[in-house]
C-alpha cells in the first residue's frame, strides 16, 4: 500500500531511504534545515568500509579521550561540559567500550556495510549513474611497530570474519601505491574496501529523486511535531504544515534535539571532522588511514582528500585552525613528497557525525512513536552504511522482511 512519507534529514541517509521508498511506490517528501550542499555527507573520506568493523566505543577510547584532552591538535577531543544530554551519553560511551560490546558488534557491522557496498553497485548500474567508485582497497598505514602490531592484530580478526586483508612490508606497500614515497613502517591492506567522491553520488541522487517525484524541501526547519496519543499526524516547519502517513528522523546530528519533541530520549552527540582538499597532483591511487594520526586519504575525481580528528564539543561549525593544520602535518609527515598549501587550508570544511552510544547506528521504530523510523547515529560510517539503512528504512515502512536482523540496531536499547 503506497503512503504518504517525510523524511527530515536530506544527508546520505535521508537521500537512500527516498530513493528506495519511491522504488516501492510511496509518496516521498525531504525536509532539511539546509541547502542540501553542505555537511558529513559532502565532507566525508568518502569510503565504503566493511574493514571499519570495530565500533567507536571500543576499549581504550575513553580513556584516550580523556589522556587528550587539553591537546588541542589531538585526534579525539571530547569536551567536558555540565549538560545532561552529554552526560548520558557519556556514562552509556564509556560502559559500551568493552570487548564484548565490540564482539557482538563485529559481525553487525561488517553486515550492515556488505549490504550497502552491494547496494552503492546495484544503484550505479540501474540507474547508469556516473559517480565516482572505485574499489581499490584501504592501506592501514603505520609508523611505529606498536601501531603496526594493533592493525595485524585487527587484520587477523577480519580474517576470522571473511575479509581479505594481507599484511605488507615496505616493499610490498610499494607494489601497491608505487609512484609515491611514504614514511612509513608497514601496513595492513583491506581489498574489501571501495571509495568515492561523495559530492557527485550526492548531487546525482538529489537529480534523480527530483525527476522520480520525490519533493525536497530545502532551508526548512522542523519547528514543531504534532501528535496525537502515539502517532504523528504532521510536522510544522518555517515555511508549512506537512501530513503524513509515516515519518523518517534522518536528521544526524540534529535528530536528538528533534526527538526530544516526542518526549524520545535517543542518546547522541555531534563529532565534529575535517576535511582538506588539495588540486595538486600527490599520485596518491589507494585509500590509505595514517593510523597514528587518525586521517583518511582519499583519491577523488580530481583531488586528494585528507580527513581527520572526531571532535565531540555541541553542534557548531567553527573550523579549528589547530587541527586543520594538524591533519596537514600528519600528511606530509606520511607522504614526505606532499604538502598541503596555505590555500587549501584556508579552504577546509567540517560535517558534524551524529554519534550513539555504542557505535551502532539507531534504525527502526521506537515504542513510542507507531509511525516515526529512526536512521540515524552511524558515527563516521554514514557513508559506508548509508544504502543498506536506507533498504532497512523501506522495508520497515512497506512491512516486508527486513535484509537484516534489526534488533542491534533498535532505538529504545539501553547500555
Amino acid at each position: 500500500m503506497s503512503k504518504k512519507v517525510v523524511i527530515i534529514g536530506g544527508g546520505i541517509i535521508g537521500l537512500c531511504s527516498s530513493y528506495y521508498l519511491q522504488k516501492e511506490g510511496h509518496n516521498v517528501v525531504i525536509v532539511d534545515k539546509s541547502n542540501l550542499d553542505s555537511g558529513a555527507s559532502y565532507v566525508n573520506a568518502g569510503f565504503l568500509s566493511p574493514s571499519h568493523f570495530i565500533p567507536l566505543s571500543a576499549p581504550g577510547v575513553m580513556k584516550a579521550g580523556l589522556k587528550w584532552m587539553f591537546n588541542p591538535s589531538s585526534p579525539l577531543y571530547i569536551k567536558p561540559r555540565l549538560n545532561l544530554d552529554f552526560l548520558k551519553w557519556a556514562w552509556a560511551f564509556n560502559k559500551s567500550c568493552n570487548s564484548k560490546h565490540v564482539n557482538k558488534s563485529i559481525p553487525v557491522i561488517k553486515d550492515i556495510s556488505l549490504l550497502s557496498q552491494d547496494l552503492y553497485s546495484d544503484i550505479k548500474r540501474n540507474e547508469s549513474f556516473k559517480f565516482h567508485y572505485e574499489q581499490k582497497g584501504l592501506l592501514m598505514l603505520c609508523q611505529t611497530d606498536k601501531m603496526l602490531e594493533e592493525e595485524i592484530e585487527t587484520a587477523h580478526i577480519a580474517k576470522n570474519n571473511g575479509l581479505e586483508v594481507s599484511e605488507l612490508d615496505v616493499e610490498g606497500i610499494k607494489k601497491v601505491e608505487p609512484n609515491v614515497k611514504l614514511n612509513v613502517k608497514g601496513a595492513t591492506y583491506y581489498k574489501s574496501d571501495t571509495h568515492s567522491t561523495p559530492s557527485e553520488f550526492m548531487n546525482e541522487m538529489k537529480a534523480f529523486l527530483e525527476s522520480s517525484g520525490v519533493k525536497i524541501y530545502k532551508n526548512e526547519e522542523v519547528l514543531d511535531i504534532i501528535v496525537d496519543k502515539d502517532e504523528i499526524r504532521s510536522i510544522k516547519t518555517n515555511k508549512q504544515v506537512i501530513d503524513a502517513d509515516e515519518f523518517v528522523l534522518a536528521a544526524g546530528s540534529w535528530s536528538s534535539l528533534i526527538s526530544q519533541k516526542l518526549g524520545l530520549n535517543i542518546l547522541l552527540q555531534a563529532g565534529k571532522g575535517y576535511r582538506i582538499n588539495t588540486g595538486k597532483s600527490t599520485n596518491v591511487s589507494v585509500p590509505s588511514i595514517l593510523t597514528e594520526a587518525k586521517v583518511a586519504v582519499t583519491p577523488m575525481n580530481g583531488f586528494t582528500r585528507f580527513a581527520g580528528t572526531m571532535e565531540i564539543a555541541e553542534i557548531n561549525h567553527t573550523i579549528n585552525k589547530v587541527r586543520v593544520e594538524a591533519i596537514a602535518k600528519a600528511a606530509t609527515n606520511y607522504y614526505p613528497e606532499v604538502e598541503l598549501s596555505k590555500l587549501d587550508k584556508e579552504n577546509a570544511a567540517c560535517g558534524l557525525r551524529p554519534l550513539s552510544f555504542d557505535g551502532l547506528p539507531y534504525i527502526g521504530k521506537s515504542k513510542k512513536c507507531k509511525n516515526l523510523t529512526i536512521a540515524t547515529g552511524h558515527a563516521m560510517m554514514g557513508w559506508t552504511m548509508a544504502t543498506g539503512t536506507g533498504k532497512l528504512v523501506s522495508e520497515i515502512i512497506s512491512e516486508e522482511k527486513t535484509s537484516l536482523n534489526l534488533t542491534p540496531f533498535h532505538p529504545d536499547r539501553t547500555f
